[in-house]
């Protein structure tokens, strides 16, 4: 299976090889027709503002809003800033996900760091590293929205539907647990 990499700004590298690690063939996502080869997205970590302006000069939120109906959306950091339906700052967004985000919301980069996150799937207890560096917090969200894990109270990976966004780094920690469940194992409901 195809998994699609945007690969415009940010840390698709890594999270390239997090996908080959689970089996998968990632494939780099710069222009909006090469999403017609994929089964799947993840919209890196990267810087927001960056990220949006490049979307828009290529007519990329058109095609990832369509794509979004039919598959599978993954962001990290920044993803989950461009899949956010409201963000601080008034920064254009791609509005997959019912939640309300604050850029910079753990603090710039010196309060970057990593903790233990603790969350379960598919009746599975997980326990990984989550590595914060400038990471967006949500700070509202809706009834539509599934609360994975959370960091001192507050929801740090979501899911509406098929698409799961995450506030943190799992690519960093070599992690592959967020992207086997929503690329290979995820109910979709």
């Amino acid at each position: 299976m195809k998994i699609g990499v945007l690969a415009l700004q940010g840390n698709y590298d890594m999270h390239a090889t997090v996908l080959k690690s689970i089996g998968t063939k990632p494939k780099y996502i710069r222009y909006p027709e090469e999403l017609d080869d994929v089964k799947g997205l993840v919209i890196p970590g990267g810087e927001s503002t960056t990220m949006s302006k490049l979307m828009a000069r290529i007519g990329m939120f058109e095609k990832i809003h369509d794509f979004a109906r039919n598959y599978p959306v993954l962001g990290t950091c920044a993803g989950l800033i461009m899949m956010s339906k409201d963000v601080d700052g008034n920064l254009p967004t791609l509005g997959l996900l019912e939640i309300k985000t604050v850029r910079n919301g753990y603090g710039r980069q010196i309060n970057s760091g990593t903790v233990q996150v603790d969350f379960k799937l598919k009746n599975t207890d997980h326990s990984i590293p989550a590595s914060f560096i400038r990471a967006p917090m949500i700070k509202d969200y809706s009834n539509n929205v599934e609360v994975i894990a959370e960091y001192d109270k507050v929801p740090v990976i979501v899911k509406e539907g098929k698409h799961v966004a995450i506030s943190f780094h799992p690519e960093l920690d070599n992690v592959s647990v967020l992207h086997e469940y929503v690329f290979l194992g995820n109910d979709n409901s």
